[in-house]
Order: C-alpha cells, then sequence, then structure tokens
C-alpha cells in the first residue's frame, strides 16, 4: 500500500518580506535602545529634575517647601546673588568673544593656509590637533606650572627674550588671569575647528576658485568672494560650539583658577558659580540645591536659544548658497 505523504504548501507571497521587517524592526530596536536609556539617564533627567528643583526651597540635601519662582528672583533681584551672576555671566560672554575673534580666527587662517599649501598638511594637522586630545586637568596643571611667577617658563622666556618686563603673575592678578586662562584655552582647542574649517574648504569645487582667478581676482577677493560664502555652514557650526563651550566652560578655571574664581572673582564664570551654589563654597561652606538648579536652568536656557538662533540661521544660509 502506498502512502501519500502530505503536500506541504509554499509560504504565503510577503511572509519572508514579513520575517525581513521583523527582524529589522527589533534590530533598530536593539539599536536605539541603548541610546535612547543613555539620553535619558544623563541628560533628559538631570533637565527635568533641575528645573524641579529649582522650584523648592532646600536645607543642605533635603527638600522643604514650593517656593516658585523665588529662587530665580533672588538670582537675578536680590544682592549679592544677582551681582556675582551678572559677573560670572559677563565673563562667559568674554570668554565667547576673544575665543571667536581669536582661536576661530587663527583656525580659519591656519586652514586656508593648509589648503593653499597641500604639502606636510598632515604633519600640520597633528601638530595642531594633538593639544585636544590631551585632557584638560592634565592642561590646566600644565599651563598652571608654566605661568608660575617663580620658576614658570613663561616669565622665564621673557626675560631671555629682553622683555622681562612684561613678566607678571598671569594667574595672580585681575588684570591678566581671566585672558590667560582664555588664551590657554584657545591653544588647547585651535586644532579643532582648523580642521573643521579646512574640510569644508576642501569639499569646495576647485573650479570656483580656478573661475574667480580668471576673473582676474587676488587671494584676498577669492577668499572674501568664494571661500567665505561657501564656507558658512562650517563657519556657523563653529560658531554655535564655540558659544555652548564658552557657557559651559569649568575644567579649565577650575583647575588652574580655583572655584572660588580668583583673584576677586575675576576668572569667575557660570559654571564654577553653579558649583559653589549646589554643591558648596569653600571659603563659606555654603549649599543651595535650589539657587543652583534654578542657575543651571538659566544657563541651558540660554545655551538652547542662542543655538537654535544659529541653527536656523545656518538653515538659510544653506537654501541661498543651494
Amino acid at each position: 500500500m502506498v502512502r501519500h505523504l502530505p503536500v506541504l504548501a509554499p509560504p504565503a507571497a510577503g511572509g519572508f518580506r514579513l520575517s525581513r521587517r521583523g527582524n529589522r524592526a527589533l534590530w533598530l530596536a536593539m539599536l536605539l535602545v541603548p541610546p535612547a536609556l543613555f539620553f535619558t539617564v544623563f541628560v533628559a533627567y538631570p533637565i527635568a529634575s533641575a528645573l524641579v528643583y529649582s522650584f523648592y526651597g532646600w536645607v543642605g540635601v533635603r527638600r522643604t517647601t514650593f517656593v516658585g519662582l523665588a529662587n530665580f528672583q533672588r538670582l537675578l533681584g536680590q544682592q549679592p546673588f544677582q551681582g556675582w551672576t551678572i559677573n560670572a555671566f559677563w565673563h562667559n560672554v568674554i570668554v565667547f568673544v576673544i575665543l571667536l575673534i581669536i582661536q576661530d580666527g587663527l583656525a580659519l587662517l591656519l586652514a586656508i593656509l593648509l589648503a593653499r599649501n597641500p604639502r606636510g598638511t598632515r604633519f600640520y594637522q597633528a601638530v595642531f590637533f594633538l593639544p585636544v586630545t590631551l585632557s584638560l586637568v592634565i592642561v590646566g596643571f600644565q599651563w598652571k606650572l608654566f605661568l608660575n611667577p617663580i620658576f614658570g617658563i613663561v616669565n622665564k622666556l621673557l626675560r631671555v627674550a629682553g622683555l622681562g618686563a612684561l613678566a607678571q603673575p598671569w594667574l595672580g592678578q585681575a588684570e591678566t588671569a581671566l585672558l590667560a586662562l582664555i588664551l590657554v584655552n584657545a591653544w588647547r582647542w585651535l586644532g579643532f575647528p582648523t580642521m573643521v574649517f579646512l574640510a569644508g574648504i576642501r569639499a569646495i569645487p576647485e573650479e570656483y576658485f580656478e573661475a574667480a582667478r580668471l576673473d582676474g581676482a587676488n587671494e584676498w577677493q577669492v577668499v572674501r568672494h568664494v571661500t567665505w560664502p561657501l564656507l558658512a555652514p562650517a563657519v556657523t557650526i563653529i560658531v554655535i560650539l564655540t558659544f555652548i563651550g564658552s557657557f559651559n566652560w569649568f575644567e579649565l578655571p577650575y583647575v588652574m583658577a580655583g572655584v572660588d574664581g580668583p583673584p576677586n572673582r575675576s576668572t569667575d564664570v557660570l559654571g564654577l558659580y553653579f558649583y559653589r551654589t549646589a554643591f558648596g563654597e569653600i571659603s563659606a561652606g555654603l549649599q543651595e540645591f535650589g539657587l543652583g538648579s534654578a542657575l543651571a536652568v538659566l544657563m541651558f536656557s540660554v545655551i538652547l536659544t542662542v543655538s537654535i538662533v544659529w541653527t536656523r540661521i545656518l538653515r538659510r544660509r544653506e537654501v541661498e548658497l543651494a
């Protein structure tokens, strides 16, 4: 007797595609969950917590009563907090402006020179970018030793060069302390905007430069009318990053100057002010979670607002260039 085995029906059309879609969705979920979890734990939750904490009064680490906008009013309208807030804010503005001129301006110049002279470009890229790879703590301690008024190498080199009159306690007087910190920061970060500008220049078609030179344009005119307009997206990105970095400034002044922003608060910035307020000031032993959270919310609001404005400017420029 011959038995007939049942014939299995072929899989329905599209069944394999559904399986692939399911696997793809599973893989996407597996890839998205870790960064989403990281963002929630280290970004979204701290921001939300700071916003909630800013509406409460605190005694040490113990939350007391709901105070509404009282912490913001103390920061912006009550002495001595108002004076400290304005002083730290303007120092951050000064840091941003000077870095924009010195650090980003010099980076743009170096990028233009490297683009014009490709020989040895990789070597110079490595030289300029090397400080970026160093820890800010290491950079801070290193330059704190270099700027020491007694045995620091900076003052020794000035004396050897016959410029002993310029030797001074760079971090010990209010007139030069903030500028010294800004210059060290510019030295450390110079390589990053240089690489961004260089990549932007290399992305510009060579035909544009050749056409401008055929029309009789000199090098300055080529930079002004060809390089600069087409480099607008890179410039705007660097400006945004410089602004964010300037208003998040903490490690370098903390290591080189100290948490109190010495001398006489001349190096005080919002990052140091927040640290003292939220976690306690060494000289006074104060700890104000509510005030610190309110200050963090103000810092976040300023950075977010300016970043959004510059992003919109970037998009408009990209549309115009297109």
